[in-house]
């Protein structure tokens, strides 16, 4: 387990420097809807933070979630990329994927983790859970999934429950849902684990800077930001990717792409005719996009398939099918104003 110290202190042990961290979160508190005099505030309060405790657990997932984070970087500074703010800012004493301990060893240092840190760790959930009588086609050392998740559960302060698949079951709960196959929160509605303060962050996989803003903000605040329906901060899920989509001055002048290949979609027309369902999915693709804010789906030419919302796999019309009748109202992109942070 690694030492209980600042994020600053952390990073400053790691190379990054004061500017280079600044500059950090100047980009994380825009991203949070934080300005002016907020910006310098938000920055002594994540600096002062102590790192926390995480113990990441993925179950029925294909490592989307975890890939998308550490396949992401920053262009502000060769060391302050986002995978070093997850190994930096907090401590993470268990992820499958990412440590070097392998088997019973692995198992062990996640009990250790948990039992020094029980009632205050985060909790980070990235795939889905069968239960019911296929509760074990998942298993872990002698235990089925559902039982280690319901331990976990226990000790957590907070829990974030990362992409569609620990959001809403994703396409493990995909009809006909042979594993009988929940999310998180479903799983808490129906008492079989038990119920703690819960952030969900959609999508398949999530944006990175979605999960990293989100660590950032209840670092600063030790509180979830405000949430939208379905548990999601609305600060990156308040507005539609139709609403800031680059083709939104298309679709009000009525100009759609037939195709993929015609000259209307070369020319940027709206791709709704074509499957986009973008004004009923709410997400920060548009806004934040995806590669160091290269790009998005929409801005590449491809629809929004709606992988930030409960069932897209299931819903009529499938992935690319276009579904009439949708009434939306078209929004502004700015994002909501968050509560005002303290001065440290």
């Amino acid at each position: 387990m690694n030492k209980v110290s600042t994020v600053l202190e952390s990073l400053q042990e790691q190379g990054v420097s004061r500017r280079s961290f600044l500059k950090f979160c100047t980009v994380t508190a825009s991203s949070l809807g934080i300005a002016g005099s907020g910006v310098n505030a938000f920055a002594q309060a994540l600096g002062a933070a102590r790192r926390p405790s995480v113990i990441w657990m993925s179950f029925q997932h294909c490592t989307g979630c975890s890939e998308s984070l550490i396949r992401s970087g920053s262009p502000l500074s060769d060391r302050l990329t986002v995978e070093n703010l997850i190994l930096n800012f907090i401590s993470l004493d268990y992820h499958e994927t990412l440590q070097v301990a392998a088997g019973a060893q692995a198992e062990d240092a996640r009990i250790a983790a948990m039992t020094a840190n029980f009632g205050s760790y985060i909790l980070i959930v990235d795939g889905s859970l069968p239960t019911a009588e296929n509760e074990w086609w998942l298993a872990v050392n002698g235990h089925s999934g559902l039982s280690i998740l319901r331990e976990a559960i226990a000790g957590a302060g907070l829990v974030l429950a990362l992409g569609a698949c620990a959001t809403y079951g994703g396409i493990p709960a995909a009809f006909p849902n042979p594993s009988k196959a929940m999310g998180v929160g479903e799983l808490m509605d129906k008492g079989l684990i038990g119920r703690k303060p819960l952030i969900n962050i959609s999508g398949c996989p999530p944006i990175p800077e979605v999960i990293t803003g989100t660590i950032a903000y209840y670092l600063v605040n030790q509180a979830a930001p405000p949430l939208d329906k379905h548990g999601r901060p609305l600060v990156f899920f308040g507005k539609t990717v139709h609403d800031c989509c680059p083709r939104l001055d298309h679709y009000k002048a009525g100009k759609f792409a037939a195709s993929f290949d015609d000259d209307g979609a070369r020319q940027g027309h709206c791709l709704l005719m074509l499957g986009c369902k973008g004004p009923d999915t709410f997400n920060a693709c548009a806004t934040t996009k995806w590669n160091q804010g290269t790009s998005s789906p929409t801005q590449a030419g491809h629809g929004c398939i709606g992988c930030s919302e409960p069932n897209f796999w299931d819903k009529p019309g499938g992935l690319y099918g276009f579904v009439s009748g949708f009434q939306h109202g078209v929004g502004t992109c700015a994002p909501p104003t968050l509560p005002s942070l303290p001065v440290i």
